[in-house]
């Protein structure tokens, strides 16, 4: 009961202090509203000492890719068509001109590398591998156990052999087991039938979101300062379409080298609306959606039984170790929600009201990671405490804790085993 109501304090808490965004929290930061598109915002680690006679003895971590492009080269060319044969007919406004300019410009940079990892995303990879040797140096020696495992997309390959270049970097003599193999997609990228069903095309969300989307998109202002010739308009430009295409695009440049502003284009408002769509899909998809009835949540449940299982693993052994992984915004987001990570984990019925709790950008942002930093006491070395970083800021469980940010471990490992099995 204790708990309980704990988490029900957390809960309402975390709710009023980070888990809302509201149009003024996009437009003090317009880059906010391409959601899980956000580049990675941080620089500089939490890293709260730990009591006194505990030492760092093992990391266990999951990341998400880094910042790419975006996912299909034709997410750039469909737009580039539209936007070359209306210059054709002279039916760009000169506002128009500029983004066709704009746009080609990107393009000489993003040519053949839809999907790919940008060079921002190997440098956000590089930081967080070096920020966490830097703090974490005990769990890096010469002989330390250190594996790293990626999903089979190669932008989580180059993810991984970032990080682990950069911790070579710090230190030459660690040795790396690091691989991508079929072998660990059960819990590295794992979806389970009831989820996929929810989601695919017989799932009834997908119409409740598609009536969403069209309540808020609202391209006619945007088009009409696009495209000065309402004729062409009517024979060749879908307005819905072209407006969301330019969303992406104008979300995406934040984690190109050119970083050309496609912002202007639209009011804060719109940005908003198109955000919280975009935010209400991987709510309800991908975390803890109420109407989901825990499907999606439990497409982490491999992963975190891994988590629970290698910890034990080091734990056990008198070997510092870290097991670092590589996966996707899709993984991470029910991960999260299944720890019970802060303002991770809202339950929201109301689409209209999704934003009020659950903000996509906080949770999956470009390399979003969680790490969990485990401390041997040196006296008692059965007394094992834990932190848990999320985008490499300490952040509550929903559990009882007299050292936070640190846990016992016991109490961590008995919580998140409640959360799996009270998901089934």
């Amino acid at each position: 009961m204790r708990n309980k109501i704990l988490a029900a304090c957390l809960l309402a808490y975390w709710g009023l202090s980070w888990g809302q965004a509201d149009l003024q929290t996009i437009s003090s930061d317009l880059n906010k509203s391409g959601g899980v598109y956000f580049a990675y915002p941080t620089e500089k680690a939490d890293n709260t000492s730990a009591p006194k006679g505990y030492k760092p003895f093992h990391i266990s971590h999951y990341g998400r890719h880094g910042s790419r492009y975006l996912i299909s080269d034709n997410d750039y060319t469909r737009v580039e068509r539209l936007l070359k044969q209306a210059h054709e007919a002279e039916a760009l406004t000169p506002l128009g001109e500029e983004v066709r300019a704009r746009l080609d410009s990107v393009m000489t940079e993003t040519q053949g590398r839809g999907g790919d990892l940008s060079p921002l995303g190997r440098r956000q990879h590089r930081g967080i591998a070096k920020r966490m040797i830097e703090n974490y140096p005990e769990v890096f020696t010469d002989n330390s156990s250190i594996t790293a495992r990626s999903t089979l997309v190669p932008r989580c390959i180059v993810s991984m052999t970032s990080f682990c270049e950069s911790l070579k970097e710090e230190n030459p003599k660690l040795w790396i087991d690091f691989e991508s193999s079929n072998r660990y997609m059960p819990y590295l990228c794992h979806s389970i039938a009831e989820s996929d069903e929810f989601n695919g095309d017989k799932g009834w969300w997908k119409e409740v979101y598609r009536k969403f989307e069209e309540r808020h998109t609202n391209p006619d202002r945007l088009v009409s300062q696009i495209f000065s010739d309402p004729d062409f308009v009517d024979k060749y430009v879908n307005p819905h379409e072209f407006m969301w295409n330019m969303y992406w695009l104008a979300s995406d440049a934040q984690n190109t080298e050119k970083k050309i502003n496609f912002y202007d284009i639209f009011t804060p408002q719109e940005l908003f609306d198109l955000w919280r769509c975009f935010n209400a899909s991987f709510y309800a998809r991908h975390s803890s959606y109420p109407a989901a009835e825990g499907k999606h949540v439990m497409n982490a449940a491999n992963l975190l039984n891994n988590i629970i299982d290698t910890a034990d693993e080091a734990i056990a052994s008198d070997t510092p170790s870290a097991a670092l992984r590589f996966g996707h915004d899709g993984n991470i987001v029910p991960l999260t929600a299944l720890m019970g990570i802060e303002n991770c984990d809202a339950e929201i019925m109301d689409p209209e009201k999704f934003h009020e709790g659950w903000s996509d950008f906080y949770v999956a942002p470009m390399a979003a990671n969680i790490q969990l930093i485990f401390f041997r006491n040196e006296k008692n070395p059965e007394d094992i405490i834990v932190k848990v970083l999320h985008n490499e800021k300490e952040r509550h469980l929903a559990i009882a804790s007299d050292i936070y940010p640190y846990y016992h471990w016991n109490d961590v490992k008995r919580y998140f085993k409640s959360r799996i099995g009270s998901e089934k």
